[in-house]
């Protein structure tokens, strides 16, 4: 594991968009495999910021989307509403390479049978994930086994009680999501978490027991991850790092 613990959330943001963009820059097609949510927001500002002066070019790229609420796509509530607001119109990004679970698929097997079939066409490059703070990566959410590929599951009702924090209204009981397996098949995992509320849980992820209760913890397993926190985040004194991780300082702002 690389970890990474940054002075400030918008520090932690700048850094994660670097590591995106540097995989843009890397010769031919790049699979990203992205996240949505609050803390994904500073990091696609920077990495739109990086986009502009020439640095993060997405014209090569080919996007995925770990999970969407089951709802339409045109609903402002959706993922792909989200991202289009965030990051795709505001990129050089073929709408034709942009995947996206259709959260209102009247056959959500066969929707994510489909997206299986379009991820195992070739590795994604990078799955860039976030973190709840009950542990669950994308809407593999907490319990007793985990969905190993695509599937449609239940919102916990922490995970949707976090939602309506963020000012959801109705929120969706149900989402297609990502499978655990499908996100570890990556070549790249990088996760950023940010702020007080995610410090226990991160914390639980990257040193407690590899468990279904905590679906983050099985990125650990990964051998191409890398973490990206704040200092916040981090908790006090740094009580999961087995050694002390390096304190990067923010980069000029261009």
């Amino acid at each position: 594991m690389r970890l990474e613990v940054l002075p400030s959330p918008r520090a932690a943001a700048r850094r994660a968009a670097e590591k995106v963009a540097s995989v843009l820059r890397r010769r031919g097609t790049r699979r990203l495999v992205l996240a949505s949510g609050r803390t994904m927001v500073p990091v696609y500002e920077e990495l739109v910021r990086l986009h502009r002066s020439g640095r993060a070019p997405f014209r090569r790229a080919e996007t995925f989307n770990l999970d969407e609420l089951a709802v339409a796509a045109g609903d402002p509530r959706s993922f792909r509403s989200f991202m289009e607001r965030h990051l795709y119109s505001q990129v050089d990004l073929a709408v034709s390479h942009v995947h996206f679970l259709r959260g209102d698929a009247p056959d959500p097997p066969k929707e994510s049978r489909r997206y299986e079939k379009e991820l195992a066409r070739r590795l994604p490059d990078l799955v860039l994930v976030g973190i709840g703070t009950n542990g669950h990566v994308a809407y593999v959410e907490p319990g007793e086994t985990l969905v190993p590929e695509t599937a449609r599951v239940r919102l916990s009702v922490s995970t949707r009680r976090g939602l309506a924090a963020g000012g959801m209204r109705p929120v969706p009981r149900e989402a297609l999501t990502m499978g655990i397996e499908s996100i570890l098949a990556a070549r790249e995992i990088l996760l950023v978490a940010t702020g007080k509320a995610k410090a226990r849980i991160v914390a639980a992820a990257l040193r407690g027991p590899v468990t279904p209760r905590c679906p983050a913890s099985f990125l650990s397993l990964h051998p191409g991850l890398s973490v990206i926190l704040d200092r916040a985040a981090f908790g006090r004194g740094g009580r999961f790092a087995t050694r002390r991780p390096r304190v990067s300082k923010p980069g000029p702002s261009s």
